[in-house]
């Protein structure tokens, strides 16, 4: 039985190491904080010190803050003209491809530890020594790859090779224990001595010089300049709740709030072809004038008035009445880890889906549009799901569809996510065997089972302290 909360992520080890915090007496954000820490090693492909995300929090009787420390666009003092070209690497999903591109070009400026410092110094109740512990034994003592970590390595194998983590080109298999000193010793520095160092100090001073010197463009100015942004989140009303979310300029909490309000005007429980119409009326509003008013002061009253007149994710509630949810991304990585800062840069600025007006169109400073949605759904005031999702584009769908299963069609949090999805892109909708498509009219592309491309969603729900852990990205939950 959960005493002091509960804790879903994207795998058990993560999760464990979140809930240990809740019983030592940390709080949500605490327990998050671990369990990020700990997923560095966990999931080291998805997230680490190189990557970017963010962080909601809603405090017991407090307002809720969205924490932004997402990647930025570099090349403040660079010179366009000595970038290298970004090298592009085809990912096989079995029954869809997607492209992705890696390099010292593809690096944008990390937000990782400011984002943890900040979230540490605000809201922690505990010292950020105690919360690293966790993850750094897992580094020095290793952690045993499970069948979905093997995939992942087996599947992103292209840019693993480039990585410390694949001695002699060959990338870790099921059952081997993986080691990661050098990523021990950063968590490490970062919580004792916080970000500094990872910015103006010697960790981001060697990072900028490793990626200047193979044609990237993250300069000394460009970490010297990043900060974490407090933001206030998207509301929007759902079936008599109130649902929290990622505000711009990230796109996808502003995308998942319309397909919400949308849904919202229909009956309840809305079907599979409502769903879809939703997705693809959110979709085509990412239009080039979407994308760059995102920034604008502003835009999102103006936004939802005129119309309605590569990553992981931690969510975590606890007894005290604080709730959590934590999403982030290195992309795929960048195939760039820079010996001595534990560091594996992140991909962002080879993420298609973050710069569909073309390859570095995002001044040096600006935010990228991520689909990351860490989201709460509020009952009269009180957190009753946290919930956020991997999975890229598909980040949107997998959070609009299990919001849609407990609070619809009454599934409780497991259930609600090992349902069948489905995913609107490009006249397409990409479906899992199982699910409903009667009155689909688009060409519907079926995947012959469940798959990590419909996105990883782990939901912590306060009903019973439950949650549901995504079976497609190995995920977990684990009570306090």
């Amino acid at each position: 039985m959960a005493r002091r909360g509960i804790v879903a992520a994207g795998h058990p080890l993560t999760a464990e190491a979140g809930a240990g915090i809740l019983r030592a007496g940390g709080n949500a954000v605490d327990a998050a904080l671990a369990a990020l820490l700990a997923s560095f090693m966990t999931e080291p492909l998805l997230t680490g010190l190189g990557a970017g995300g963010y962080m909601l929090v809603a405090p017991p009787g407090g307002e809720p803050v969205l924490l932004d420390f997402m990647v930025e666009a570099p090349g403040h003092g660079a010179d366009p003209a000595a970038r290298a070209e970004l090298d592009a690497i085809v990912i096989d999903f079995g029954d869809a491809v997607q492209t992705f591109h890696i390099g010292a070009s593809s690096c944008g400026v990390y937000g990782m530890p400011a984002g943890v410092e900040t979230a540490a110094r605000r809201f922690g109740s505990l010292p950020l020594t105690d919360l690293a512990a966790p993850a750094i034994a897992l580094c020095r003592d290793g952690v045993e790859v499970n069948r979905q970590q093997a995939y992942l390595w087996e599947l992103l194998a292209p840019i693993v090779v480039r990585t410390r983590y694949a001695p002699g080109g060959r990338v870790p298999r099921e059952g081997e224990t993986l080691r990661d000193p050098e990523l021990a010793d950063g968590i490490a520095r970062l919580a004792r001595d916080g970000a500094e160092p990872f910015y103006s100090g010697d960790i981001g001073r060697a990072v900028s010089d490793a990626l200047l010197a193979q044609g990237g463009i993250l300069t000394r100015e460009d970490l010297a300049g990043y900060e974490t942004v407090p933001r206030e989140p998207v509301r929007v009303s759902y079936r008599g709740r109130e649902v929290l979310t990622n505000p711009p300029p990230s796109a996808g909490g502003i995308l998942i709030a319309y397909a919400l309000a949308l849904l919202e005007r229909g009956g309840a429980p809305p079907t599979t072809a409502a769903i879809v119409a939703a997705m693809e009326a959110a979709q085509a509003e990412r239009t080039p004038e979407f994308l760059e008013g995102l920034a604008a002061p502003g835009f999102l009253e103006r936004f939802m008035a005129s119309r309605l007149g590569s990553t992981t994710h931690v969510s975590v509630l606890d007894a005290d009445g604080w709730a959590c949810g934590v999403t982030t991304t290195n992309g795929e990585g960048s195939g760039v880890a820079v010996p001595g800062t534990g560091i594996h840069v992140n991909n962002m600025m080879g993420e298609q889906d973050l710069s569909p007006l073309g390859w570095f169109t995002h001044p040096p400073g600006r935010r990228l549009p991520s689909m990351m949605a860490p989201t709460v759904v509020l009952d009269r005031g009180i957190p009753e799901l946290v919930l956020g999702s991997a999975g890229s584009n598909r980040i949107r769908s997998a959070i609009l569809q299990v919001i849609v299963n407990v609070l619809d069609r009454g599934l409780d949090a497991q259930a609600a996510v090992d349902a069948p999805r489905v995913h609107f892109e490009d006249g397409t909708v990409y479906a899992e065997p199982g699910i409903d498509t009667e009155g689909i009219t688009h060409t519907v592309a079926w995947f012959r089972e469940r798959n990590l491309f419909f996105g990883g969603c782990h939901v912590a729900e306060r009903r019973g302290f439950t949650g549901g852990g995504d079976p497609r990205r190995g995920g977990a939950v684990v009570a306090a």
